[in-house]
């Protein structure tokens, strides 16, 4: 019998150093048979190496599946919907991608037989509360290993030393080099931590950015997209439809060649501590304020205020891994219910860094009245007197306790 009864464990598996060190250390010390399953939900990378590096390290059953469109259709573009951002500048990246992990992880595990799960984050950050909240809230009595919070591998040259004493076939040429930073990336964004980040006051490297070309050297002649929303999701673009991962991809391109999308932010962990990251949003960025300006074409006032008051809470729930609790999902679906009327095209300007809402029509939803608006002889259309009563039943209150602080 193995430790803890473990006889079978889905691991979420990059092929990287990490996660191939926990492939051996999972059999080393649990005595278990492995599942390597590996998420294609962006990243831009090749994920057919991890195949070969799990064959040679024995396992014998291997998943890699092609997530993104489940990944923008289920998971960004619900979350867009909300126009969550956390703590006033963070899109939600990776936070929005470990539900899905988490999901297909306990799905496999169903398919497999394995009695656990297990995954490589470490004992510091939120991953670990994501994925774990979100396996337990889909499979309750899943067990879940997470080797960082077990062994003493807690340094980049113990785990090298550890991967050339056991044979492990990773990048040796790299052994001694840290890297300078931590990398994540998605449809979404992609996000940089450690290295130079780790001082507040230190401006990131211009060589650190993948994605977004600096604004500096983005071209001089601005960049225009049409974007068509239904029910709150972008369906075209230019009047060309396209999936929702076809739009990510569309949008993360024209947006990083504009010089889009980039943040620097210090933010508040889940598990206590402030952290310092970088983050590329280049599709995510537009995709925000094509939203917010398609919403407030369509939405009623009290709605719009309504999600603006929600938003934050909808974010944090995001941010700290309760993607698939019941508020969460309660707040969902009141959001979903206010997008019916979401339907119409936003015109975005890019240009040197910045997105630049510029037009926005809704043939069918919107309420904007352009003869109650206008500045010229509405003919009738809003009578200007009706306001002196309403502003001063507004007032009522102001002016009694104006009346009660005189007179005391």
């Amino acid at each position: 019998m193995s430790k803890s009864g473990v006889k079978k464990v889905v691991l979420a598996y990059s092929g990287g150093l990490d996660t191939s060190v926990i492939l051996k250390w999972l059999r080393e010390v649990y005595g278990c048979e492995i599942v390597t399953f590996t998420a294609d939900i962006g990243q831009g990378e090749e994920l057919e190496p991890a195949r070969q590096k799990a064959e040679a390290m024995g396992v014998k059953e291997i998943y890699i599946d092609d997530l993104r469109e489940e990944f923008a259709r289920d998971f960004v573009f619900p979350m867009f919907r909300a126009n969550a951002i956390y703590e006033g500048e963070y899109l939600l990246g990776t936070s929005i991608a470990r539900p899905l992990i988490a999901k297909r992880l306990v799905e496999i595990a169903v398919e497999t037989g394995a009695d656990a799960i297990s995954h490589g984050a470490t004992g510091k950050g939120n991953d670990q509360v994501r994925f774990e909240l979100g396996a337990y809230a889909l499979k309750p009595d899943i067990k879940v290993i997470a080797p960082w919070r077990e062994w003493d591998l807690l340094s980049r040259e113990k785990l090298m030393d550890y991967a050339e004493t056991h044979g492990i076939p990773v990048d040796f040429a790299k052994k001694g080099k840290k890297s300078p930073y931590s990398m994540d990336a998605n449809l979404l964004h992609i996000s940089y931590e450690g290295g130079v980040l780790e001082d507040p006051w230190a401006e990131p490297e211009e060589d650190m950015w993948r994605w977004t070309v600096s604004p500096e050297k983005a071209p001089d002649t601005p960049t225009y997209v049409d974007l068509t929303f239904a029910r709150g999701d972008v369906v075209a673009i230019d009047g060309r439809p396209m999936t929702p991962a076809q739009v990510m991809e569309y949008l993360n391109k024209v947006g990083g060649a504009n010089g889009i999308g980039r943040a620097d932010i210090v933010e508040n962990r889940y598990v206590g501590m402030k952290s310092r990251g970088a983050y590329e949003t280049p599709g995510g960025t537009i995709l925000l304020k094509a939203h917010r300006a398609m919403e407030s074409l369509t939405l009623d006032r009290e709605s719009a205020h309504l999600k603006d008051d929600l938003m934050p809470r909808y974010a944090k729930l995001v941010y700290n891994g309760y993607w698939w609790s019941p508020e969460r999902e309660a707040l969902q679906a009141l959001i979903d219910r206010t997008q019916a009327v979401v339907n119409g095209v936003v015109r975005v300007k890019l240009y040197k860094g910045n997105a630049y809402v510029v037009g926005r029509r809704s043939d069918t939803d919107s309420l904007f009245d352009a003869t109650i608006a206008t500045f010229e002889d509405d003919a009738g259309a809003y009578d200007q007197k009706d306001a002196e009563g309403f502003i001063k039943l507004n007032a009522l209150r102001l002016r009694v306790a104006a009346r009660r602080r005189k007179s005391g």
